[in-house]
């Protein structure tokens, strides 16, 4: 069946969405700078990538560092998803370890120790939630057991959001152990105040389900969205028009269930550009919502 029958018949004129890029697709930029191109495109938001350049959680005076990112973000009307990718932030050898599911409980607590910190800057600015993945089994890892430490991961996870008062959201990521919204299903019955961080192109490189279609599903355990284009069983995060997302179904979905959080652009390989692709990618997407209400 196709998603767009359902999805382009009555978008919701009179809900906005709201946008945010995330500073991963602005490495080449110090963080205000990328901050301001952000807002001054029009964004309502930013998804930061905490990371060793863009506000590193674990640098001296996290309290009073946080506190001045919270200032910034209100001078430039900026909200915040706080996105916990950095790839070599907690070791310098290897990407994205350790994660939860690594061997050793000394770099389980280490990652978990991170997030926690990402917690703390979210807290502090009042974000919406907080964006995280499980991680890659290692080699010689069985299943039961990465799930069990996954599970002992993220129920810490989630009891230091809850003090905190702050949204975490589990993000599905291609090759890692939840690898799909169904994995994200099956952490979620243990841990019922997790949310879903659904990135939009991830479900075109799984081929589980229609974007839009998983927006739908979905609508009532969404903590973020994330949205760029991709091919079809090609993790590579792309620009617009560059690849097979159908923009407009989701769109329209996310109108049809009035999601009111940040739908967060994710162009990590396009750094190099950025003063030009975060305005070009606003008006790609602003466009798109108009052409739904001239249907």
């Amino acid at each position: 069946m196709s998603e767009l029958l359902p999805t382009r018949s009555a978008p919701d004129s009179a809900h906005r969405l709201r946008y945010a890029y995330n500073t991963n697709g602005a490495s080449n930029h110090r963080l205000d700078d990328a901050l301001v191109l952000i807002a001054e495109a029009g964004y309502d938001g930013v998804a930061l990538t905490l990371d060793h350049h863009h506000h590193d959680p674990f640098a001296p005076d996290a309290t009073g560092r946080n506190a001045q990112l919270a200032a910034r973000l209100r001078e430039l009307g900026l909200g915040l998803v706080v996105e916990t990718g950095a790839r070599y932030l907690l070791d310098p050898r290897q990407k994205h370890e350790p994660t939860l599911l690594t061997p050793s409980s000394a770099g389980r607590a280490r990652r978990v120790e991170f997030l926690i910190r990402c917690l703390d800057v979210c807290a502090a600015a009042e974000g919406e939630t907080v964006s995280f993945w499980a991680g890659v089994p290692q080699p010689g890892v069985a299943s039961g057991q990465a799930w069990d430490w996954l599970l002992e991961g993220v129920h810490q996870v989630a009891a230091a959001a809850r003090e905190r008062g702050v949204v975490a959201s589990l993000e599905p990521e291609p090759g890692m152990l939840v690898e799909t919204v169904d994995d994200y299903c099956r952490v979620q019955a243990a841990v019922p105040d997790l949310r879903l961080a659904l990135d939009t192109g991830h479900l075109l490189v799984t081929n589980e389900r229609p974007p839009a279609t998983a927006v739908r599903e979905f609508a009532s355990q969404l903590g973020t969205v994330a949205l760029e284009d991709m091919r079809r069983g090609v993790h590579e995060h792309l620009p617009f028009g560059e690849g097979d997302m159908d923009v407009p179904a989701v769109l329209s979905a996310l109108h049809e269930i009035r999601f009111a959080g940040l739908v967060c652009v994710e162009l990590s390989r396009e750094s190099p550009r950025a003063h030009t692709m975060i305005p070009q990618a606003l008006t790609y997407l602003r466009q798109a919502e108009r052409q739904l209400f001239s249907v």
